[in-house]
């Protein structure tokens, strides 16, 4: 059975990638070097890396059902299935483990509806969801971090630390919203007991502070266009291998 969509024409790489070619050929080279592609024993792949590659991202971002996407490259669904398990995990953003000493970053969280239940908890948007914490370097703007996901009853300032992503930046200067109040981090000035208004010095820091923080939502916008992120299907530690691969895409898509 032959595919319809093949990383072998160019024209299909982007809409599903976000990448262009030449980006799509570079993230290929990184993964073979990185041993996503070993020489397996017994039956081997029905697709070449670069259209498994593609198939992952087209899940993602369409969040097609397998029965649905596993035709249009031409394998069942259970090929297609094993593709995403082996590929989910390899794609996944490498965190950066060195900062410089003037490094700036920007931590959020962000709910993604998921499916499972074992993993999600009902939130605020009424909806089973999971709290996925995001790093952003506030200079290029690129994710950093990516913590464990979290039930989506958890606050942000429980969630930073349990979620990993605290010990990931370790004493970077790091800048967040009200929501993370006692956890160290930079948030904006609140009115004290008795306060009406704050001092304009404080107001023009509050402004400035959200114009920054303003990235990371700026981040989510351009990573919730993956489908995946709206209602996420995936089981375990899907949906922890999708918002970490998708923010890998997300960075070679900003660094060009």
């Amino acid at each position: 059975m032959s595919g319809v969509i093949t990383a072998s024409e160019p024209s299909w790489i982007a809409p599903f990638t976000g990448l262009s070619p030449r980006q799509f050929g570079k993230l290929i080279t990184a993964l073979r070097r990185e041993g996503a592609d070993p020489v397996r024993k017994g039956r081997p792949w029905s697709l070449p890396l670069e259209d498994r590659v593609l198939l992952v991202a087209a899940y993602w971002r369409t969040n097609l059902t397998l029965r649905q996407l596993a035709p249009l490259f031409g394998v069942s669904k259970s090929a297609a299935d094993r593709i995403i398990d082996h590929l989910g995990p390899a794609l996944a953003l490498q965190q950066r483990k060195r900062f410089r000493k003037d490094t700036v970053l920007i931590v959020d969280g962000t709910l993604v509806p998921t499916r499972d239940h074992t993993v999600a908890e009902q939130s605020k948007n009424y909806r089973y969801s999971t709290n996925h914490q995001v790093v952003v370097d506030a200079d290029t703007r690129l994710v950093v971090a990516v913590g464990r996901p979290l039930p989506g009853n958890r606050n942000d300032c429980k969630a930073w630390e349990l979620s990993g992503a605290k010990d990931a930046v370790g004493k970077t200067t790091v800048i967040a919203d009200g929501g993370y109040r006692g956890t160290g981090l930079v948030i904006p000035h609140r009115r004290e007991k008795g306060q009406t208004e704050l001092p304009a010095w404080k107001e023009e820091h509050n402004t400035s502070h959200r114009k920054v923080r303003a990235r990371v939502e700026h981040a989510f916008a351009r990573m919730k266009g993956w489908k995946i992120l709206r209602d996420c299907r995936l089981k375990g530690d899907g949906v922890h291998h999708a918002m970490r691969g998708i923010a890998r895409l997300h960075n070679l898509t900003l660094a060009g």
